[in-house]
């Protein structure tokens, strides 16, 4: 029988998939007295450690008036402390030759360092320092507000399109906890008292707020004497954790809106409101991105890009929120291209999804493509770390390291199909088309 090239890329993926599926994670899971949670993984084939730790508060935990709290503290913390100095914190770890760094998310702030293993000591020194003893103090406040205004206009005033995840998130979010992204306002931050940013750590950087994760090569026993000496003395919380109602409404009809940016192309935005994370759908959603942009045969680069140039550049993106979730298709309109026929030519491929079965060939290539990543994921122990503590903090069991990727496994053909023609509709969707400002005066 003739093998072909194809043929032995494939059997390979499927045999480290596989290989993949069979490796379980094991884990030592408990809880200090003051609430702390305590992952402890260990892989001792690399002398180095990921020292996580995962604050369960993002924007979604902001009030109204205060958002970019959660995304301006993870600036904040890097501040110092009262053992560490203004501006050490980082030396600290790039003199052991490790790196070190932190983001924000809508439901969560996550903080990280990577170190040789002999340095795990000094890791856990420096968060449990940021957890206790946090320097919150009028200059890191003034410091942290220019280093954020700067990032703002970087990523989000002078970057093209890059209000598109706030334009979406307050029309399709509207009324919720969801309706601002991390970033927050210039505004709030610039109004805010010292007294409101004392009072939100205290609040949230609290041990029953977070989940202390540390993955490679550790000493089980060694590990847990440590910890208990630099996070057993931290006090519990004085009060529970407030934790934000997120009620998301159906949206009322389809909803559009013309944005102008300082952009050359236009750009089409559909995004559709969809199941939050960790439910079924919210897997099938997580499969039919790769089957529209998962690469470039996906088939929307192929269809859209190459075939058509329609597209400049096309991405189907699920945006998988604790509370709440969206389906984004987006796309940058080729040059002599009307917006309008490159979203009506997007619209045709969701409709073939809805009405057409992919072929079988096509599907168990995405699924390859998902059970591949997984296998290379979880060879990299911040990623594994990381992995732990998003499932302990968003469903209360790490073990679903364990289990997740035969969730995925569990979608079908006939799951895309559903899915897509359950919510993939015009009244379940907001549709933003990016303009250049210099169409702005031809539209009045």
């Amino acid at each position: 029988m003739r093998t072909t090239l194809s043929t032995l890329v494939l059997c390979t993926l499927i045999a480290l998939a596989a290989a993949g599926q069979q490796r379980k994670i094991d884990f030592v899971r408990y809880t200090l007295p003051n609430g702390l949670k305590v992952i402890l993984h260990q892989d001792t084939s690399v002398p180095v450690t990921a020292v996580t730790v995962l604050y369960h508060v993002g924007s979604k935990n902001e009030k109204p008036g205060q958002s970019g709290f959660a995304h301006f503290f993870e600036h904040l913390m890097f501040e110092g402390s009262e053992y560490i100095k203004r501006g050490e914190y980082m030396k600290y770890v790039s003199n052991a030759g490790g790196q070190l760094n932190a983001n924000t998310s809508q439901d969560r702030t996550f903080y990280f360092e990577n170190l040789p293993s002999n340095q795990l000591k000094l890791a856990l020194w420096l968060e449990s320092e940021r957890m206790m003893h946090a320097k919150i103090d009028t200059v890191g406040v003034n410091t942290q507000r220019e280093v954020v205004k700067e990032e703002k206009r970087l990523r989000v005033d002078n970057r093209p399109y890059g209000s598109l995840l706030a334009e979406v998130c307050k029309r399709a979010f509207k009324g919720t906890p969801y309706e601002w992204v991390p970033i927050g306002t210039m505004e709030d931050l610039n109004t805010a008292k010292l007294g409101d940013f004392i009072d939100f750590y205290h609040t949230y950087y609290v041990p029953s707020n977070a989940v202390l994760t540390i993955a490679g090569d550790i000493d089980i026993a060694q590990t847990k004497k440590l910890i208990e000496e630099y996070f057993g003395p931290i006090p519990a919380a004085a009060h529970p954790v407030p934790r934000p109602e997120v009620k998301v409404q159906p949206l009322p009809h389809e909803i559009r809106d013309t944005i102008y940016d300082n952009i050359q192309l236009p750009a089409v935005i559909e995004a559709y409101r969809v199941p939050k994370q960790g439910t079924e759908d919210y897997y099938a959603f997580n499969v039919l991105a790769r089957l529209l942009s998962g690469g470039p045969s996906a088939r929307m680069q192929k269809t859209l890009v190459d075939e058509k140039q329609l597209a400049a550049g096309v991405e189907s993106v699920p945006l998988s929120l604790e509370g709440a979730g969206l389906f984004l298709n987006f796309g940058v309109v080729n040059v002599g291209v009307d917006p309008d026929t490159l979203q009506q030519n997007m619209d045709a491929l969701v409709d073939t999804v809805k009405t057409t079965l992919i072929p079988e060939h096509e599907f168990q290539k995405v699924m390859n493509q998902i059970e591949s990543d997984f296998v290379s994921g979880y060879s990299r122990m911040l990623s594994l770390a990381e992995s732990l503590a998003d499932y302990e903090v968003y469903f209360g069991d790490a073990n679903l390291i364990n289990t997740e990727l035969a969730r995925y496994q569990k979608v079908t053909r006939e799951d895309l199909r559903r899915v897509a023609d359950k919510y993939l509709v015009p009244d379940n969707c907001v549709i933003l088309y990016y303009l250049p400002k210099s169409a702005a005066s031809k539209a009045e």
